[in-house]
């Protein structure tokens, strides 16, 4: 009876890859049957009848709670001169996060020639000079680990590309081509740099497409070699212990000719594929797919619950950010009440920062084109850089701010004040309060500031926010009691493990956003079994503002707490007043 049920689930996920094959390749003449390279990708994964369960189609596990965080950081951002940075990073999480922070995003951690690690070299090793794949096992088996998946480009000097333009060998034709005669004003770029690089082969003159920069060359999943590729990588990276993988730059994956060449439906089908694949091979899997485009078309990387398990909320940061400087919390709640919860299966990947910068494309149509303009001028006040895109018709817009957020927050559109460290924990009780898993960039969590020397050196804006700390000279900061570095880590860790005991804070609670007002910004999270509720409230501005506790409707029969002050509010209690970047955090359910 298990033989026949196995073979029947094996049939049931074999008809449904053919689906998505079929949908992908609709279009293609490929060299083989979709049946037969259902049976290539079966055997890559390793998927027969005996670990093919019926039960992991029809249901997805509980894949998430509020005891889940993650910490992104490259491999490199800590560096002793004794040991691999890898080595060094895992000391400092087991030492300082554990077990308050349970997982971790290492950015590309492989051999690369640019970009800090996203134009890969060889996607099967570990880049050297950070450590080995022991090190990356030893943190998996202490943490949740999660890996970027580079899957729209490579590195021009991979051996794949070396082959291409030998025009023989493996990856002489995985690369996407165009003619520069071609239709490709309507294509959309976070880049300025030109598109199609030239390249001389054996075969004439080849021109490769390059979403992000010449050295990057764009993959052509037109081959199902291609596919085949990275469904290997996949399994590799499973064998590791990778559990999380983060989809970059997912959305320019599939190119056709005259289209925009982002968002087009056979990426969105590329990525159910993918899901189903993974999540058959390892259950507790999960895909967050990295879409720096305007919120709409970002949510629809959710499918149907078919898609990506998370998404990166995008448009949280630039919109909080300018809720901090301008004192007025209107567009971040109108964006709120419009965001749909995340179906089963599905949640939202909360951050504020990242390697990358603040990203201004997910404010497209939520902040007008003046109200970027005076947050890039309040930016560039802090130390921020301002990075520039090639939009349709080839005019330039502005596309992220480049700054490290502690430096961000120290002021408002008016300058630069005393708030600064509390307007920067505001910023992140709010984010760690919301539907969704948090994601705590390591230069937040250690109040990192804007590295000029870095830029300077590289000549890369992204670069002031990608510094990398002298282990001994951290530690020696972080066990100090009065250092900017301690205080912070201290307090962020204090909301984090404070969040990780609300059940009303479980990734998928239900969530109401609360109409306080312009300057307090606020929302009601409920658990799953209606036992907690907590009400979040943030005080946006720079004057203290008083809190009506009558119109957040209260039940009165039940015990309130501030579980962030400690405050106890009794039934004598029908205002609080709270000082310039507060939060409460209000529950009816403590200990």
């Amino acid at each position: 009876m298990l033989k026949v049920q196995a073979a029947n689930a094996h049939t049931l996920l074999a008809e449904k890859i053919q689906h998505h094959l079929a949908v992908i390749y609709e279009s293609i003449e490929l060299p083989q049957t979709i049946e037969s390279l259902t049976d290539e990708l079966f055997a890559i994964m390793r998927l027969d009848d005996a670990n093919v369960s019926e039960g992991t189609l029809k249901n997805s596990p509980e894949l998430w709670s509020e005891k889940d965080t993650i910490l992104i950081t490259y491999g490199d951002s800590l560096h002793n001169d004794d040991e691999p940075p890898l080595s060094t990073l895992h000391q400092f999480m087991h030492k300082y996060c554990y077990p308050t922070i349970n997982s971790v995003h290492i950015l590309p951690f492989f051999p690369y020639s640019s970009d800090d690690g996203f134009s890969v070299i060889d996607y099967s090793s570990v880049n050297e000079s950070l450590g080995s794949w022991k090190d990356v096992e030893a943190i998996s088996s202490e943490f949740n680990l999660m890996s970027d998946l580079v899957i729209n480009h490579c590195s021009a000097r991979s051996a794949w590309f070396e082959n291409f333009k030998k025009s023989e060998g493996i990856g002489c034709d995985y690369f996407y081509t165009a003619s520069p005669e071609d239709d490709l004003t309507g294509v959309v770029r976070p880049r300025t740099s030109d598109l199609l690089k030239e390249v001389e082969t054996p075969e004439g003159m080849k021109y490769v497409w390059c979403t992000f920069s010449p050295d990057q060359v764009d993959f052509d999943f037109r081959n199902p070699a291609v596919l085949k590729a990275f469904v290997e990588i996949i399994r590799q990276y499973l064998d590791h212990g990778i559990k999380i993988f983060r989809l970059d730059a997912v959305a320019f994956l599939w190119k056709q000719i005259g289209t925009s060449c982002i968002n087009l439906e056979q990426t969105h089908e590329a990525i159910r594929l993918l899901r189903s694949l993974i999540e058959q091979a390892e259950p507790q899997a999960v895909i967050i797919t990295e879409t720096n485009i305007p919120n709409h078309e970002n949510l629809t990387y959710f499918g149907n619950g078919n898609e990506a398990h998370a998404i990166y909320n995008f448009s949280l940061p630039p919109l909080l950010l300018n809720t901090l400087v301008t004192g007025s919390c209107d567009h971040l709640k109108r964006w709120l009440m419009g965001m749909p919860p995340a179906q089963r299966g599905t949640t939202y990947f909360n951050f504020i920062a990242s390697h990358d910068g603040i990203g201004l494309r997910p404010a497209e149509g939520l902040l007008s084109d003046k109200e970027i303009n005076n947050l890039l001028n309040t930016m560039q006040l802090f130390g921020g850089r301002v990075s520039w895109r090639t939009g349709e018709n080839g005019e330039q817009k502005p596309y992220e701010i480049n700054i490290a957020l502690f430096d961000a927050l120290q002021g408002t559109n008016q300058g630069q004040d005393k708030y600064g460290t509390e307007r920067f924990i505001c910023a992140h009780a709010i984010m760690l309060g919301l539907e969704g898993i948090p994601g705590i960039y390591i230069h937040s969590l250690l109040a990192t500031s804007n590295d000029y020397e870095k830029v300077e050196n590289t000549n890369q804006n992204r670069s002031i926010n990608r510094h990398r700390w002298d282990y001994t000279a951290l530690t020696e900061a972080l066990d100090q009691k009065h250092t900017q570095n301690s205080q912070v880590l201290n307090r962020m860790l204090a909301l984090i493990n404070l969040r990780t005991n609300q059940p009303a804070f479980n990734p998928n609670a239900t969530q109401f956003t609360l109409h306080l007002g312009g300057q307090l910004f606020g929302y009601w999270r409920q658990s799953v079994d209606r036992q907690q509720s907590i009400f979040c409230v943030s005080n946006v501005s720079l004057e203290a503002q008083n809190l009506n506790l009558a119109d957040m409707n209260l039940i009165t029969t039940d015990n309130w707490k501030d579980i962030i002050s400690g405050n106890v509010i009794d039934s004598q209690t029908h205002n609080i007043t709270l000082q310039p970047y507060q939060t409460v955090w209000i529950t009816n359910l403590y200990e």
